[in-house]
């Protein structure tokens, strides 16, 4: 929980605000929803591909668009609810999600699509601040824990549930293109309601002088443990990256399943298992938790690469799970590891680059799944993707059994 104090940028708690005003499990709802809607397309990709022409490696690209954009907030304003306020941040993130929305509903080609995807990249960047920061501050003493969850939940949670949401209402409902961008703007506007009822926790909330790139400064002290950390992270997210970018494609090209419910919901269970796992890395430690989520992260990507092999659905849906829990096993103990790792007045900036090299990592190794898929086919990229991470998540691994970083309290 972020303390009062009497610098520039003071906090407080929601505790201050009496019983009658919401609470973090709002803040988290909220969350959840703008997250959902970052991911809302995913199963709607395929019917993109008929409609306008395009290509596999086009759907990549559509969906790395998306984390230049969160990448692009992270430098820009990152820190900047710490000056304004949360509420303004996330009234502005849940603005840019209506918009995003919006260009889809309209969508009238490739420009509209790619638009919608760098604005909904926008809001994410400001909302996995903002709102992880409400989520915390509005927890009452003896509740930081349960806050601590709900932020972690609402984030990886809100990613899942977009693509069932969309997979669902575009199997069985009309206007598979529309209704879930309408249902979406409901939602919005439900948690535009809930963030006006919000306290602020920004005591002394002022105007911004400019936006200027934030110095992703690495010191000393944490060097040691920020490389594999953050590698840990960039295998996790590539795994991320590529269920929520082209595993319907995968669904219904290679295992030959067209429902988009089913392709949903198989992108979900990938997120389902990343929440799961975060909330075991919380009691297993930071130690325990590093190496064992990249090995557990292996197991999971053997086994997507065994379900390419054998076109097996169940063993996809279980490599998903299981590759969830080692992305969130993995995530979370090296965003602990590197926040204590990081003197306080690096903090900021040491885990900003934590999570520029995660999100790397859910663009970039897409991209070339996509180039690949024009040479070797799906299945084809999908097992050279699973090998690559692989190595990855083995040496990192392998590295932090030999040299674990230090436990959290």
């Amino acid at each position: 929980m972020i303390t009062d104090r009497d610098d520039g940028h003071p906090f407080k708690t929601g505790a201050g605000h009496g019983g009658r005003r919401p609470g973090y499990p709002v803040a988290a709802g909220v969350f959840a929803i703008g997250m959902a809607g970052t991911t809302l397309p995913t199963p709607l990709y395929g019917l993109y591909r008929e409609q306008l022409g395009f290509s596999e490696l086009m759907v990549t690209v559509v969906f790395a668009v998306y984390a230049l954009g969160v990448i692009t907030v992270l430098l820009l304003a990152g820190n900047v609810s710490d000056t304004v306020g949360r509420r303004p941040v996330l009234f502005c993130a849940l603005g840019l999600s209506a918009a995003s929305a919006l260009c889809f509903l309209f969508e009238g080609g490739l420009p509209m699509l790619l638009l919608g995807r760098v604005l909904s990249g926008f809001a994410a960047g400001l909302f996995s601040g903002a709102a992880t920061a409400a989520v915390l501050e509005l927890a009452k003493p003896g509740q930081e824990a349960h806050a601590g969850f709900a932020a972690t939940a609402a984030n990886m949670g809100g990613l899942g549930c977009g693509p069932l949401l969309s997979g669902l209402l575009a199997q069985y409902a009309p206007w598979p293109l529309k209704l879930p961008f309408l249902v979406h703007l409901g939602l919005v506007a439900l948690a535009t309601g809930a963030t006006w009822l919000l306290p602020e926790t920004v005591r002394r909330p002022r105007r911004p002088r400019s936006l200027r790139p934030q110095r992703l400064h690495l010191p000393h002290e944490v060097r040691g443990v920020f490389a594999p950390s953050a590698i840990a992270a960039f295998a996790g997210f590539a795994l991320l990256g590529l269920f929520t970018a082209i595993a319907p494609s995968f669904v219904g090209q290679t295992l030959g399943v067209h429902n988009l419910a089913v392709a949903g919901a198989v992108v979900f269970t990938v997120f389902l298992g990343s929440t799961v796992g975060q909330s075991l890395s919380g009691r297993i430690g930071v130690r325990t938790a590093l190496p064992a989520g990249c090995l557990v992260l292996v197991a999971g990507l053997v086994l997507v690469a065994t379900s390419l092999a054998v076109t097996s659905l169940p063993v996809l849906v279980t490599g998903a799970v299981c590759g969830g829990i080692g992305q969130g096993l993995a995530f979370r103990a090296g965003l602990t590891a590197v926040g204590h790792a990081a003197p306080p007045e690096h903090r900021g900036g040491t885990i900003s680059a934590f999570f520029l090299v995660a999100y790397l990592g859910i663009s970039l190794p897409v991209v070339g799944v996509g180039a690949l898929t024009m040479e070797l086919g799906l299945r084809g990229a999908g097992l050279t993707f699973s090998a690559c991470v692989i190595a990855v998540a083995v040496a990192v691994g392998l590295y932090v059994l030999r040299r674990p970083p230090t436990d959290d309290d």
